[in-house]
């Protein structure tokens, strides 16, 4: 079914996600962001319910794994027949604990693309020919357990969302944001400008716009050496940056230097 009701628009994105409770996927995008994209035609969010394709009276989608254990597995038949029927954009991206670890520079890949389609997963996987001859990659959002690709479906989703151009409304609002130059995003202060004894620094009520900019570079710089030293060591930090670090007497572990 399509959560963007029967218009159609010429630059939206289109995703597809196929699952076994549709339900619990199009009550989450119908909301915020994702429900605005759609009712602004920026993005078009097809579910599938796998159930569907089932060709048996109970609409069997699962069966005990072949040589015994624990819990059961998705079918092959009726996610081969759900998702050939669909004709929904490649890839084709089967949500699985093994799969490559699903970051920023990932969604930013996937933003540029017009489309594609998520399988979630459920009990203790999918019939293995699905992953080898049906799905075209693996992606995993974080080495936990959970019940159903459902939710790691909607992290997929929201993540890449935000990146395609006016879903947010406000351009910078996407550019601004944690991970963006793999940077944790700088701290931020809002009304009223103390509170508790606690006041908002200066710089941010100074009027002094470019100034604050290079104050925020260091303290996003700061706050990744501080929280995610691993994230600084991979990018490290220019000499330029350091030039801005210096101007705020902030220093910088050299590890985190380029060379």
């Amino acid at each position: 079914m399509s959560l963007s009701g029967c218009l159609i628009w010429v630059d939206e994105m289109r995703i597809d996600v196929f699952t076994i409770f549709p339900e619990m996927v199009g009550q989450m995008a119908t909301l915020s962001v994702l429900g605005r994209g759609q009712e602004n035609g920026l993005l078009d969010l097809r579910v599938h319910d796998l159930r569907m394709a089932a060709t048996d009276v109970h609409k069997t989608v699962d069966d005990r794994p072949f040589g015994g254990g624990a819990g059961m597995v998705l079918k092959p038949e009726p996610v081969f027949d759900a998702v050939e029927s669909s004709e929904s954009p490649k890839p084709l991206i089967l949500l699985d604990p093994g799969g490559e670890r699903f970051d920023q520079k990932k969604a930013d890949e996937l933003a540029e693309l017009d489309g594609f389609s998520l399988l979630c997963g459920r009990y203790e996987g999918v019939d293995e020919r699905i992953r080898n001859t049906l799905v075209d990659e693996q992606l995993s959002i974080g080495d936990f357990i959970l019940a159903g690709g459902e939710f790691a479906a909607m992290v997929v989703i929201e993540t890449v969302a935000r990146l395609v151009p006016g879903v947010l409304g406000n351009r910078s609002s996407s550019i601004e944001e944690s991970f963006d130059d793999d940077l944790l995003e700088y701290p931020q202060w809002t009304r009223p400008s103390e509170f508790r004894g606690s006041k908002v620094p200066e710089i941010l009520v100074s009027g002094d716009h470019a100034r604050v900019e290079k104050w925020r570079l260091a303290m996003a710089i700061v706050r990744t050496s501080e929280l995610r030293p691993d994230l600084l060591e991979l990018r490290g930090v220019s000499k330029e940056e350091i030039a801005v670090l210096e101007e705020f007497d902030i220093s910088i572990d050299e590890r985190f230097v380029s060379e």
